[in-house]
This record gives structure tokens, C-alpha cells and sequence, in this order.
């Protein structure tokens, strides 16, 4: 049996479809997070317990040893009738600013025309990680002169479509910033978020000179991709907004060509 290997390539026409899929999938994963947080927190399993009982109380679930060993079971629907309700309540009300960044992040110019966009600098592009023929994650690194812009696409110009080439400005800019950034699940133990991460930075700072700085968003629902940034050396440089009902603290994170490690 041949042993897969890992791979990190360049972006191909072909995975246009799969990077905007994993784009999407990737800035929807905090809500899961958000939700399991909590799901599992002191307060909310204080108050899922305390409605389960006065709900049992009410419907006289309380445990009847009459009943034989079945009957310690009869206090079970109450508790799962409480948490149905408690979890559509938390999902609800962590989705919305979720999905309102996940709408700002497919809305994005880079998505619309992924190949034109990440050949505007040498220093841009877009890498997807591979383990056999198994996707395993992908990052996506814009260097160009307008690369901090969150700007949505605009309208009126084009973007590829009705045979026209797409009118994006070339050149290299001072910072460059990472937009997208995935590994899926089951590799994220073994580390594959660190590879990947060296690999763009190091096309970065040595593909232009004129990159000095590598700035990405971080989020606390999103932890493997802190932990990749802090072992990477980026360091925190402003607060953004909060999320979810418990107002995790999004921020940006930022790397200096000086504070750069090269891996060998």
C-alpha cells in the first residue's frame, strides 16, 4: 500500500469552485464553536437544569421506582424538551454577525476572479494543501498596493465575465494580508496550519522586498489559526468587534519582515 503524500500547490483554474466553497465554509466555522461554548457554559447549564425541573415538576416526571428500572428514565424527555428550545436560542442569536461576515467575505473582489486577483504581485497567492488526492486546506495571501481594502465588489466594474479581462491595479504593496485561511478538522493535531502558514509567508517576504508586514484576523472561535499566528510570531496590534452572546474579542495580528523566522 503506497503511503500518501502531503503537498502544498499552487491554485489551479479548476479549483475556483472549491476555494469559494471553502471560503464560505470557513468564515461560517465559528458559529459552531460559538454554539458548543455555549452550550457547555456554567450559566447555560444552570439554566437549562433549573427549566428542566420546574418543566418535570410541572409534568410530574419525577423518578416512580414503582415502575421498576424504567421508571428512574422518566425525567430524561423533560431535560431534552428544555435543551432544544435553549440551543435554537443560542444558535440564533450567534448566527446572525457570523453570517454577516461570512456575506462580507464572499462579497470580497478577490473572490470574484481568484486567478486574476492573486497574480496582481509576486508576492500574493493562493496555496491549497494536499494529503494524497485528499483536500486538507488552503491559504490565501493578497500582497497587492490595495490588499488591507475589505471594500465589497463593486458593481460597475468587471470582473471576468462576458469574455472581458478583469481591470485590477498591479503592483505590490507595503503589507500584505492573509484572506483566507482553512485546514480541515482531522489534520489540525498534526499541525498542517503551521506548514501551510510558513510556506505563505515565506513566498511573501522573499518574493518582493517590498512586503515589510503580514497582517490576519484572529478570533477565539477559531483557535488553531491563533495558535498558527502566535508560534509564527505575529503579534496582536489592534481589537476589532466582538461576536456571539458572549462578545468574543475578534483581532488583527501582525508579523514584520524583522520578526520573521524563517523554517528551513
Amino acid at each position: 500500500m503506497v503511503t500518501p503524500l502531503a503537498r502544498i500547490r499552487a491554485f489551479q483554474p479548476s479549483d475556483d469552485k472549491d476555494v469559494r466553497f471553502i471560503a464560505g465554509k470557513a468564515a461560517m466555522e465559528p458559529l459552531a464553536a460559538a454554539n458548543v461554548k455555549v452550550y457547555t457554559h456554567p450559566i447555560m447549564l444552570a439554566i437549562w437544569g433549573g427549566l428542566s425541573c420546574i418543566f418535570i415538576q410541572y409534568m410530574q416526571w419525577w423518578p416512580h421506582p414503582d415502575y421498576g428500572y424504567l421508571g428512574y428514565l422518566l425525567p430524561i424527555p423533560g431535560f431534552a424538551s428544555m435543551a432544544v428550545p435553549l440551543m435554537f436560542l443560542v444558535d440564533w442569536f450567534n448566527r446572525q454577525p457570523i453570517e454577516e461576515a461570512m456575506q462580507r467575505v464572499l462579497h470580497r473582489p478577490d473572490l470574484a476572479n481568484v486567478a486574476a486577483w492573486y497574480s496582481r504581485s509576486p508576492s500574493s497567492g493562493i496555496w491549497i494543501l494536499e494529503f494524497g488526492d485528499k483536500f486538507v486546506g488552503l491559504i490565501a495571501l493578497d500582497a497587492s498596493r490595495d490588499a488591507t481594502s475589505t471594500a465589497p465588489i463593486d458593481a460597475s466594474q468587471s470582473f471576468g465575465k462576458r469574455g472581458k479581462k478583469p481591470d485590477f491595479p498591479k503592483g505590490t504593496g507595503y503589507t500584505a494580508v492573509v484572506r483566507h485561511f482553512y485546514v480541515d478538522e482531522a489534520y489540525r493535531a498534526a499541525g498542517a496550519q503551521h506548514d501551510l502558514l510558513q510556506f505563505a509567508l515565506k513566498h511573501a517576504f522573499e518574493s518582493d522586498p517590498t512586503v515589510q508586514e503580514v497582517k490576519c484576523d484572529d478570533s477565539p472561535l477559531k483557535g488553531y489559526v491563533g495558535e498558527a499566528l502566535r508560534k509564527a510570531g505575529f503579534e496582536l496590534e489592534w481589537k476589532t468587534d466582538k461576536v456571539g452572546i458572549l462578545g468574543w474579542q475578534n483581532s488583527v495580528r501582525t508579523l514584520s519582515r524583522g520578526k520573521w523566522k524563517p523554517t528551513a
